[in-house]
């Protein structure tokens, strides 16, 4: 079992401010969701918001059942300029998979308690840190992506793509950084408010030009 929690209202806030679709996941009983706390402040942002548009289903971490209940909002979707998701880390992670083009930003963090977590039948590992990366790196979890769950990079010992760890393990941040550039935030991915951590904000280092 797992709790989800929303991230700082400011933050939320301020990746909202393009125009934005929400999809809230109200799926799982295992997953605490904070659904009134979310709808209340869902209303405050569509009080001046007419851009922003609200999707509430269930399963987002299953991508089959994503696409499909995604379909007939095709449109809203295409013309946002990025989707805001509250749910697990899982659930981001299967959005951010589903819409590689977009940017998607998780607006809860997620905390771990004894028990099963979701259904997704996908690698889509949510460390449950309470304290997610997602928004700073493409909706990929550098926690379970990268052998050495490191936070701030490639660590240098990564060959053609794959984990120095394990030859047949896809480098988790060469994923990440592959999807940053599909998104054109390379360059400005260590400004956004999630990357802000106990330790200060997150640099990307990328060894491949770096060194």
């Amino acid at each position: 079992m797992l709790i989800t929690e929303l991230k700082q209202k400011d933050e939320i806030l301020s990746l909202a401010a393009e125009k934005t679709i929400i999809i809230n996941c109200e799926g799982c009983k295992e997953v605490h969701f904070p659904e009134i706390e979310a709808t209340q402040l869902q209303k405050e942002l569509l009080v001046n918001r007419p851009d922003i548009t609200v999707i509430t289903t269930d399963y987002i971490c299953n991508p089959g059942n994503l696409d499909h209940q995604l379909k007939k909002h095709d449109n809203a979707i295409n013309d946002a300029n990025a989707i805001l998701v509250f749910s697990c880390g899982a659930g981001v992670q299967t959005v951010a998979g589903l819409f590689t083009g977009k940017n998607v930003y998780a607006a809860c963090d997620t905390f771990p308690l004894p028990g099963y977590q979701g259904v997704t039948p996908q690698e889509y590992d949510c460390e449950l840190c309470g304290q997610c990366y997602l928004n700073s790196t493409g909706g990929i979890c550098p926690i379970t992506a990268c052998s050495k769950s490191l936070v701030n990079g490639q660590c240098g010992g990564s060959k053609d793509g794959k984990c120095e760890v394990d030859k047949d393990m896809p480098c988790g941040w060469d994923r990440i950084h592959e999807r940053l550039r599909a998104r054109k935030l390379r360059e400005t991915a260590a400004a956004t408010p999630a990357t802000v951590t106990p330790t200060g904000a997150i640099k990307l280092r990328d060894f491949s030009v770096e060194v």
